[in-house]
């Protein structure tokens, strides 16, 4: 057999190494036809919604390590009354505790509270500038999940799955609405500090897991060359890295004209045109230069403590600005000292440090949307992978606690200065509008055009969906 008759023997029998390869770009990882190959050359090219789209873009900021919110926003007086007591029966029954810490007795931190807006939400005096824009969140006091430990639970917040291989939400998001700005990733990641990288909490929760490699998310890294190998060999200038990329595509499209069912060469150039065009529009992207010194100083990128989170914000909110669809922002620690929010002692020490790092840069982004006019069409997500007890651990921290516990979603058509659900008296479970991660998903894909039961991709003979088979639209929150 000649190698053009076995290379299209290999072709159709859907094996060819290119159609095997290319076959991880299309909807359900299956072969397609050369008639169909045309459709499916460029897999993030823009995607009608199913739905009217309230919203364009996310900016998600994960707190990673799980800050107690019973010492952020879900403000008890009854904690308080009751610290230093044991944990009532009544509370405890059926309670299985997270990790092997055990019970401790009920733990009121030293904090400061006060209602802030007209919508009068309880602040602690831990985000003193957060609390300016009261009105413009909306609370999810009820929320819950699934799984004690860090891997667990942040899996399945981000990916709607307890073990790793699902794909992350923004990938979902770019598979299905495609990109806005083919000359940058529509799924970027922001993460900073140290302890962003571990348990579960690194590139295994922007994955594009069994979804095409193409919609996973990207990494921008601090400094002026945000991708790593991004930047033009050293001796090759502008015109010579463009020729040798024009006579690759003659070459290639030569080639590929022989064989039109083997896409693999045409799914390659396309991505080399991209990298070319990122070597620009990526850095300019990330560029701080041209922002006032104002803008500046409301991020406190002039303050030491919060430079390194407000420039990821401020990158954000650029990014978004050029058609970026999904931003992941991870908020790490300061220093090896803390483990990021993960409290489980001197919760003193480390949410006064690490509510510090994120306070001004959280408020200065939510203003600077609003002035800008792109709040209307971003969603701002605040959340982590679980909360922590209202009892104690190690006599000075906190537990994990994925029973009940605040997240807030600001912007793009969610209802603004309102509260949805509570925890029980003491924050220990949600006790009534009960958002599941599932819930908070479905309603974020549905704000963006997107039906959560309707965005699937068979995998392995099944019809995967982004929320696996749970989650419900959260109506109440909806403007």
């Amino acid at each position: 057999m000649d190698q053009n008759a076995r290379r299209r023997f290999l072709v159709n029998a859907g094996y060819g190494i290119g159609a095997y390869a290319f076959s991880g770009l299309l909807p359900g990882g299956g072969f397609i036809s050369s008639v169909q190959a045309a459709e499916y050359l460029d897999p993030l090219a823009p995607k009608q919604p199913h739905h009217a789209a309230k919203a364009k873009a996310v900016i998600w900021l994960h707190m990673a390590g799980a800050p107690s919110t019973l010492d952020l926003f879900d403000y008890k007086p009854e904690l308080v009354k009751l610290h230093g007591q044991p944990l009532p029966d009544s509370f405890s029954k059926n309670l299985k505790t997270a990790t092997d810490g055990g019970v401790g007795a009920l733990y009121a931190t030293k904090r400061t509270w006060k209602q802030y807006g007209e919508s009068g939400a309880w602040f602690s005096d831990l985000v003193p500038n957060l609390a300016q824009h009261a009105d413009k969140i909306c609370f999810l006091k009820g929320s819950k999940t699934e799984g004690s430990t860090h891997v667990i639970a942040s899996l399945k917040l981000h990916t709607s799955g307890l073990v790793p291989g699902r794909p992350a939400l923004g990938s979902w998001i770019q598979y299905g609405l495609g990109t806005n700005n083919p000359d940058l990733p529509a799924f970027v990641v922001l993460a900073n500090g140290r302890s962003t990288g571990g348990g579960g909490r690194g590139q295994v929760i922007w994955s594009s897991g069994f979804l095409p490699a193409v919609y996973q998310g990207t990494a921008f890294r601090q400094g002026d060359s945000p991708i790593l190998h991004l930047d033009r060999p050293a001796g090759v200038s502008d015109v010579e890295q463009r020729n040798t990329l024009e006579l690759l595509k003659n070459l290639n499209q030569r080639t590929a004209a022989r064989y039109p069912a083997d896409t693999e060469l045409e799914a390659r150039l396309r991505s080399y045109d991209l990298a070319y065009r990122m070597q620009k529009s990526a850095p300019e992207a990330v560029d701080l230069s041209k922002e006032t010194d104002a803008t500046k100083k409301l991020y406190g990128l002039d303050d030491k403590s919060t430079v390194e989170y407000g420039t990821n914000l401020l990158r954000a909110r650029r990014l978004i600005e050029k058609g970026v669809r999904f931003v992941h922002v991870i908020s790490g620690s300061p220093d090896d000292s803390l483990p990021d929010w993960d409290a489980h002692n001197n919760i003193e020490k480390n949410h006064g440090t690490m509510a510090k790092l994120v306070d001004k840069p959280i408020a200065g982004l939510l203003a600077d949307l609003e002035a800008r006019g792109l709040l209307k069409d971003t969603l701002v997500v605040w959340t982590s992978e679980f909360g922590r007890t209202p009892y104690g651990q190690t006599g000075d921290g906190r537990d994990h606690n994925p029973w009940g516990f605040t997240s807030w979603v600001a912007g793009g058509g969610i209802k603004a200065g309102y509260t949805h659900g509570a925890t029980d008296e003491i924050g220990l479970r949600a006790a009534s509008g009960i958002v599941d991660t599932y819930d908070l998903q479905a309603t974020l894909l549905h704000q963006l055009g997107l039906d959560h039961r309707k965005l699937t991709f068979q995998y392995q003979g099944r019809q995967e969906k982004a929320t696996t088979v749970f989650g419900d639209v959260v109506q109440e929150i909806i403007t």
